[in-house]
């Protein structure tokens, strides 16, 4: 079954380039734990990625192709700000959520279900 576990903090960008190098290595140790910890689990590491700064975002309202408005930025206004995914597979929701609490502790962590179809 694939999850999409989603990465937030508030004012993440700004905390990352804060951030030293040993900050990082601390974090990019959490991220390879988590890989780990997903294949254990007989699961894959489909995707992961760190995500662009907000300001890079467009956003596209509701419409019809060529009638829909595109804004500079994320849609909502909000200090907490995605900064990673990742796409999983894994047994089950709770296998998905077990493994997601070893992400750092200072990130919300959203885990969806990915809808097949």
């Amino acid at each position: 079954m694939k999850f999409l576990v989603r990465i937030a903090e508030p004012d993440h960008f700004d905390r990352w380039d804060r951030l030293t190098d040993e900050g990082r290595d601390a974090v990019f140790a959490t991220f390879r734990a988590y890989a780990a910890a997903v294949r254990e689990r007989g699961g894959t590491v489909i995707e992961g990625a760190g995500l662009a700064r907000p300001e890079e975002a467009r956003t596209l309202t509701p419409g019809e192709p060529g009638a829909r408005t595109v804004t500079a930025g994320p849609f909502a206004e909000s200090t907490e700000q995605v900064g990673g995914f990742y796409l999983v597979d894994l047994p089950d929701l709770e296998t998905a959520v077990r493994t997601a609490e070893l992400l750092p502790a200072e990130y919300t962590i959203e885990v969806r279900p990915v809808v097949d179809g």
